[in-house]
C-alpha cells in the first residue's frame, strides 16, 4: 500500500464531475491503514502553462482512457485540509464532465493506476450516503453542500446533479 501525503506547497488542480443516475463518480480515498475514509471525484493537477480545461480532459485520458466533454462553467473552491496529520493545500476548478456514449455501461467501478502505481478504485455514489455517520466523507470538504444547493436552487453558477 502506497502512503500519500500532501505536497507542502498550494497546487492547483481541475475535478470532473460525473453523474450516473444521479449518483457522483468518485474516487475512495484510504488513510494509513487501507480503510475508506472518503471519496473525492476524478483529476489532478494542473501543469505550468496548461488551462484547466486541457488539464481536466487529459487527466480523465491518464487515469481512464476517455476523452470528456467538459459540460459547463467552472466552480471554484480553496480546500485546506489534513490527511494522516500533513496539510494540505489546493484551490480548485470543478466542473460537470460527460463521458463517450456506452463509457463503462454495465460497470459499478472503474479500477485503474496513478502515475505512481497506486491502484484506485471509483465508484457512483449517491450523496445522500456521503458525509454521514459512519459513511464515507465526499472531498474536497464542503463540496456535497455546494451541489445540493445548486441541485436545489439555492445557489447561483454551480453545477448541478443530472442524470
Amino acid at each position: 500500500m502506497t502512503t500519500w501525503r500532501p505536497h507542502p506547497h498550494i497546487r492547483v488542480v481541475a475535478i470532473g464531475l460525473h453523474w450516473r443516475d444521479g449518483r457522483l463518480l468518485a474516487a475512495e480515498v484510504r488513510d494509513d491503514s487501507g480503510r475508506i475514509k472518503g471519496v473525492r471525484p476524478l483529476g489532478g493537477e494542473i501543469e505550468f502553462g496548461e488551462s484547466w480545461r486541457t488539464a481536466l480532459a487529459r487527466e480523465f485520458n491518464e487515469e481512464l482512457g476517455i476523452d470528456i466533454t467538459i459540460t459547463g462553467e467552472p466552480l471554484m473552491m480553496e480546500n485546506i485540509y489534513v490527511h494522516e496529520g500533513a496539510t494540505g493545500h489546493e484551490v480548485m476548478f470543478i466542473a460537470e464532465v460527460a463521458f463517450p456514449q456506452h463509457a463503462f455501461a454495465g460497470q459499478d467501478r472503474i479500477d485503474f493506476r496513478e502515475d505512481n502505481g497506486e491502484e484506485i478504485v471509483a465508484r457512483w455514489f449517491d450523496l445522500a450516503d456521503l458525509d454521514v455517520p459512519d459513511g464515507p466523507s465526499l472531498y474536497p470538504g464542503g463540496l456535497k453542500d455546494l451541489l445540493l444547493a445548486a441541485r436545489d436552487g439555492t445557489a447561483a453558477k454551480l453545477p448541478t446533479p443530472s442524470s
